[in-house]
């Protein structure tokens, strides 16, 4: 296929202009029709300034204006975020995009910050202009705030669980797994807080021996201690005792739960569950306390009915919760036993009459939503 030559691209592009201009209105009217426009659009430059701006763009964006065609606002300095928190740079800006490529872009969600601090969701569409030399001259910006469309998605998404996926780098793999070529996966069975601020946790794995998975999690600096609870048919369990807050802590303390990491000797992913109506950049928040560069990778919004664990989550104390899970994914319950009495009240800084009385009101809550609420309401 030949190239056209230099006079058949400037024919083209006086066609474009010619077809343009015969679809539009008169001049004084496109200005007015720009001014009142219900949908807030900009013009920009390709110095990334704004040099033309109607009353409801200004209004969205909370300045003038004068202010907003000043010069001083330029597209490259603004706060524009993704879902899960994290900036869009200036060259994943769709503006600066659709300078670069001379398409346009359509549907480009994400969050702004507002000279005043606070933040909107605006749903925007990049169009280009065209000089004589078929150019990208000017870049036609049309946009909506959506935050309150966001923020009804979210309240009518409580029955739903929002299933998130992050990923973090290099630095947060163990010492002894960098080396190991395979990926291992940890199922995180439950995080149980602890009277001192502390977090006991529940972990297995059928990917890594059961010396080597105490040894990962040892090396993991928010960890105090860890010890086996069981290893078989390959599958290993184990408690480890934590600070106050880790990342499997984040997911639980947002009214979640974590549900497992996955480690290559390049990467760490976190799988966790929130609520559906939690907004996701707090995991996210969270997680970069621990790890700054972790960013989300996948989300699923999954349909989650109002189950028996809820409802007895809701009856239960805190205290009588934690105990009951304790029990439960520690071992207690098992034959033989690998938790003792003993062990979790000491976990729990009580005596063993004092855990044995908070597990047996546990379990009567448990029991009678069972076999006398559900079948209450079931007549």
């Amino acid at each position: 296929m030949t190239e056209p030559q230099s006079g058949e691209r400037d024919d083209r592009a006086t066609d474009r202009r010619n077809a343009t201009l015969e679809h539009a209105p008169p001049e004084d009217l496109a200005r007015r029709m720009f001014d009142v426009s219900p949908i807030s659009t900009v013009v920009v430059d390709t110095t990334g300034a704004i040099s033309f701006g109607n009353k409801r763009a200004a209004q969205t964006l909370g300045l003038t204006c004068d202010a907003l065609t000043s010069g001083a606002c330029n597209i490259a300095d603004w706060n524009l975020y993704r879902d899960d928190g994290t900036p869009i740079s200036v060259d994943e800006n769709p503006v600066m995009r659709v300078f670069e490529t001379g398409e346009p872009e359509y549907g480009f969600e994400h969050w702004i910050e507002l000279p005043d601090g606070s933040e909107r969701w605006l749903s925007s569409s990049s169009s280009p202009i065209l000089d004589d030399g078929g150019a990208v001259e000017y870049v036609v910006v049309s946009f909506e705030d959506v935050t309150a469309l966001k923020r009804r998605e979210e309240r009518l998404t409580s029955n739903h669980v929002r299933l998130l996926e992050f990923c973090t780098d290099r630095s947060a793999v163990p010492p002894t797994l960098r080396v190991n070529g395979d990926e291992t996966r940890i199922e995180v069975d439950s995080v149980v807080p602890l009277p001192d601020g502390t977090t006991v946790q529940y972990m297995g794995t059928d990917d890594l021996s059961a010396s080597d998975f105490v040894t990962a999690v040892e090396e993991v600096p928010h960890y105090l201690d860890a010890r086996l609870l069981s290893s078989i048919d390959g599958y290993s369990r184990i408690e480890a005792h934590a600070e106050s807050t880790t990342v499997s802590h984040v997911f639980p303390t947002l009214g979640g739960r974590a549900r497992a990491v996955i480690v290559t000797p390049e990467e760490v992913r976190f799988l966790g569950e929130l609520p559906g109506d939690v907004d996701p950049r707090l995991a996210a928040d969270g997680i970069r306390e621990f790890h700054p560069e972790v960013e989300l990778v996948s989300e699923e919004l999954v349909y989650s009915p109002h189950l028996l664990y809820d409802v007895v989550a809701d009856a239960l104390t805190d205290r009588q919760l934690a105990v009951l899970d304790s029990a439960y994914f520690g071992g207690y319950f098992d034959t033989p036993r690998t938790s003792t009495g003993g062990e979790l009240a000491d976990r729990f800084g009580v005596t063993r009459q004092t855990l044995n009385q908070h597990l047996r009101k546990a379990q009567r809550t448990v029991f009678r939503h069972l076999f006398e609420k559900s079948g209450a309401d079931a007549r």
